[in-house]
């Protein structure tokens, strides 16, 4: 009988591939905060239904969530980088349907590029897993944590470009912001060119051993870990999808509003230069608490005060929070499967992460309407002391499964 296992790569190539998708991260990673902010400012130019203003971002989170099994399909079909430059294929696409459909004034035509970036995002978001492939323990750790800081660059590039480009279109406001996002895209495209892959060997009767996903899903350790990924990132996009609206609604500008968004992603991967390293010293389980810690902070920031201060304090609190508890979170993922085991274990994981992500972000702009920015922030509390009770009595016992 024989079955096939991959050959774990050289040190030289994990490390080389692991920059090579920092690079690319800093493409792909400039995608959503395009999206995010200006989604809902398009969105109340184009809809004439205030509560479907954030639908556009929410679209890139059901993207997002929709697209992760069908990426897993297509790299465990074909490979991580065949996957990936698909991927920024339809990033690409997704940029210029969105820009078509705000040159042509049409909402649904710009949802549905919104939809495709979210599809761009679930290749994107896979980078960290993919920088983990070929290693193990504190050295996986610091790849996730290495790739994820790409993020940073991705911070600055994102919202620069909304400045910058949003009146690129003579009299089509945000129009070039979405150009720029398709061409953001195509510069990711020849850098994945150049991943290399593990070698796929096959080995005689002998077999690998695979455990169904059910069983998978009754350990406790991953279950602790998906719904500490779910708690970090649904939360950080339920409150950070109705910020740009509240800022503008409590009478700050667009652009303050922008900058506000390039500081909370800037906060959300600032961090991923030392997060490898406090997770080896500390454990993950402890980082991911205090990324919870933060979290529930930004939201007693956001409920002082309606200043410029009071929401970028904020963001940035909810940026950090996400960093420690999602990049955690994704290394206790990485520590719950075997490699037979990494594709369907990591797919689950994210399509259970990011569909409550799409909940979340769902609901975020009528709650906003409803309701006010204070009931979506007074949610936050008793959301992260859920997953922080459990957690942290998980780290007080690390050999527990």
């Amino acid at each position: 009988m024989s079955i096939a296992y991959e050959v774990p790569a050289e040190p030289g190539i994990a490390r080389r591939n692991a920059w090579i998708l920092t690079v690319a991260q800093s493409f792909g990673g400039a995608n959503a905060p395009i999206v995010i902010s200006l989604g809902g400012l398009v969105g109340q130019q184009l809809s004439r239904d205030p509560e479907l203003i954030t639908l556009p971002v929410s679209l890139l989170n059901l993207g997002l969530a929709l697209g992760t099994l069908p990426a897993v399909f297509v790299m465990r079909r074909f490979g991580r980088r065949s996957g990936y430059l698909l991927g920024t294929m339809i990033g690409m696409a997704a940029g210029l349907v969105a820009a078509m459909g705000i040159v042509f004034s049409s909402f649904m035509v710009f949802c549905l590029g919104t939809c495709t970036a979210g599809f761009y995002s679930s290749y994107v978001q896979s980078y960290r897993f993919a920088a983990a492939d070929n290693t193990s323990g504190p050295q996986a750790q610091k790849a996730i944590a290495r790739v994820m800081v790409g993020g940073l660059v991705a911070a600055i590039i994102g919202p620069q470009l909304v400045i910058w480009t949003r009146d690129a279109v003579p009299g089509i406001s945000f129009a070039g912001s979405f150009l720029s996002q398709a061409a953001l895209g195509a510069l990711a495209f020849p850098v994945l060119w150049f991943l290399r892959s593990s070698s796929v060997q096959k080995m005689e009767g002998q077999h690998v051993a695979e455990r169904p996903l059910l069983q998978i899903l009754t350990s406790r350790r991953y279950l602790l870990a998906i719904a500490t990924g779910v708690v970090s990132y649904g939360l950080m996009t339920f409150v950070m999808t109705a910020s740009p609206i509240a800022m503008v609604g409590h009478g700050h500008s667009i652009d303050q509003a922008a900058l506000g968004i390039q500081w909370h992603i800037l906060a959300m991967y600032g961090p991923s230069f030392v997060t490898g390293r406090l997770m080896v010293r500390f454990g993950k389980e402890r980082v991911a608490a205090v990324g919870l810690l933060l979290i529930g902070s930004s939201a007693a920031v956001a409920l002082s005060g309606y200043d410029v201060a009071h929401f970028w304090v904020s963001l940035v609190l909810l940026g950090v929070g996400w960093n420690f508890g999602f990049i955690g979170a994704t290394s206790m993922v990485a520590d719950c499967h075997t490699p037979a085991e990494r594709s369907k274990v990591q797919g689950a994981n994210d399509f259970l992460v990011f569909g409550t992500v799409a909940c979340a972000s769902f609901s975020a702009g009528s709650l906003l309407h409803s309701s006010g920015w204070e009931t979506i922030n007074w949610i936050v509390l008793p959301a992260v002391a859920l997953v922080l009770v459990p957690l942290v009595w998980r780290a007080a016992r690390p050999r527990l499964v």
